[in-house]
């Protein structure tokens, strides 16, 4: 492969704990039952705009799109308190990114977080030079699973398909990278569930971070 296209949380970067207690201190400030870590971790993957509404609507609740605006801005606020102290890259993953990018490897990432909120991610860890280009879910006008994101890059950047891979630890990953027609890679270093990424048929199934130096 020459162009790796990566998911940023649960891929690149052990952020579950700051995205988990950001949303259970949201549903706090809006007086909502609080969701269990687990229940939150199985959104994983998805933007913030989709799996809040899925939540609140699963108490029975109604809000207005203004609401829901308030509630996302809980949300990044808590998340921006947290994310500095808790965000860590996993082990082996700059070595690995490192040697991509010295083999001349083409680096991306496609993620359902805010490309604010990921290159200041990027910056603090240290590993922002080594990316040629971000898209958050800010950017891209449909979010995961659509391809949307995926097709942003391999057009702008004219890549062949045929040599592009969709790396992420979640099922809309692998789903938004078959609908924009490249390989698909799921990584099972933090992965909620193995076996519904297995289920989904990746072309590339990993254990470990280096192990994409060999895909």
């Amino acid at each position: 492969m020459q162009n790796f296209l990566f998911d940023f949380d649960g891929t690149i970067a052990d952020s579950g704990d700051a995205a988990t207690l950001a949303t259970q201190a949201c549903f706090k400030d809006f007086d909502l039952e609080v969701p269990t870590a687990e229940t939150v971790r199985y959104y994983m993957g998805v933007p913030i705009e989709i799996f809040i509404p899925e939540l609140v609507e699963k108490q029975g609740k109604h809000y207005s799109a203004e609401q829901f605006e308030a509630m996302y801005d809980s949300f990044r606020r808590h998340y921006g308190e947290i994310e500095q102290e808790t965000t860590t890259l996993f082990p082996q993953m700059k070595d690995t990114l490192t040697a991509l990018k010295d083999a001349g490897k083409k680096l991306f990432i496609v993620s359902s977080k805010a490309s604010t909120s990921l290159k200041r991610n990027l910056k603090t860890l240290g590993i922002a030079d080594l990316f040629d280009d971000l898209i958050g879910s800010d950017q891209a006008e449909h979010y995961k699973p659509a391809p949307d994101g995926v097709l942003m890059v391999i057009e702008k950047y004219h890549l062949d398909k045929n040599e592009s891979v969709m790396i992420g630890d979640a099922k809309y990953d692998l789903q938004m990278g078959k609908a924009a027609g490249v390989k698909t890679c799921g990584c099972l270093w933090d992965t909620f569930d193995a076996q519904l990424l297995k289920a989904e048929n990746p072309d590339f199934l990993l254990e470990k971070p280096a192990e994409l130096l060999n895909i």
